[in-house]
């Protein structure tokens, strides 16, 4: 089966209790797998399934509130992408400590028009997305904070903002949601601000040359990450740390699949690494039996 993959999100007032009552159910009647979280501030999320469930299910999500014209990002995939369906409820659908109705936003750059912006002399081009996702792939020229979470970046700004004075700034992430929650947050310090417009997925699927772009783009499914004309790369994804890394990392000595990585081989106890190979074992138990195993994504 090739599966229909659907990245949206709103920032829209919502009773996010209402709204999991109205896309909960119908969804799981539908065959979506995947991830909603839904809060105050609005709607996120990535689901997966047939081409006409995906189609029902944007139709649902655009009879919330303030959604009716919601363009969500599509793509392809030839193995199911998630194992589950969540619609959770969050106090914010990007985690950034601001809950709340966002004030002014930054200007939206078309995929276009970014690769003139970022090459002029006066713009300072930022990847707001955490280190680990920089780590396999970013813009030439962009200035990477090297974050733990999104929620680090408020103090990155504090701490750099002197070295960007009198500097445009151009923000990017994934699909948009945290280039246009960091751009508010800009815009309220007095910056000019712009952010790429449906953010690198939406630049990486008009550009199948690749454009400024170098390397791959984290999503947070089975396909690991996407590259030029959205087409899957060789990542792999270590389960242990949640972390992508390159194919050739997992001819490390540090790598055991699903137990380890170079990147995490410090950051768990032995008991931990226990309980990463037993899970390993009844995933890949779960795969011969044709079953899905909740240690997968989503």
């Amino acid at each position: 089966m090739d599966w229909t993959v659907a990245g949206f999100y709103r920032f829209t007032p919502l009773d996010p209790v209402a709204a999991r009552a109205a896309l909960a159910g119908p969804f799981c009647r539908l065959g979506i797998k995947g991830s909603v979280l839904l809060a105050e501030e609005g709607v996120n999320g990535t689901i997966a399934g047939t081409d006409d469930a995906v189609a029902e299910a944007v139709g649902l999500l655009r009879a919330l509130p303030g959604c009716a014209d919601l363009a969500p990002r599509l793509s392809r995939a030839d193995a199911p992408p998630f194992g589950r369906l969540k619609v959770r409820l969050k106090r914010e659908i990007v985690s950034m400590g601001r809950p709340g109705p966002l004030g002014p936003t930054a200007r939206r750059v078309a995929p276009g028009d970014w690769d003139a912006l970022i090459a002029a002399d006066d713009v300072a081009v930022i990847d707001v997305r955490n280190g680990y996702e920089s780590a396999i792939g970013t813009f030439d020229g962009a200035l990477v904070p090297g974050t733990e979470t999104f929620r680090d970046f408020p103090a990155w700004w504090e701490a750099n903002r002197a070295a960007l004075a009198g500097k445009r700034l151009a923000t990017f992430c994934t699909g948009g949601i945290r280039c246009e929650k960091a751009g508010a947050f800009l815009a309220e310090q007095g910056v000019d601000v712009a952010q790429l417009d449906g953010g690198i997925l939406a630049y990486l699927a008009q550009r199948p040359d690749g454009g400024a772009w170098r390397g791959g783009c984290f999503v947070y499914d089975e396909r690991v990450a996407l590259g030029p004309g959205l087409a899957g790369t060789d990542h792999v994804l270590c389960r242990a740390c949640r972390r992508p890394v390159e194919a050739a990392d997992t001819r490390r000595p540090d790598w055991e699949d699903g137990v380890s990585c170079h990147l995490c081989i410090g950051e768990f106890s032995e008991e931990d690494r226990a309980r990463f190979r037993e899970r390993t074992r009844q995933m890949a138990l779960a795969e011969r039996r044709g079953e899905a195993h909740l240690g997968r994504t989503g």
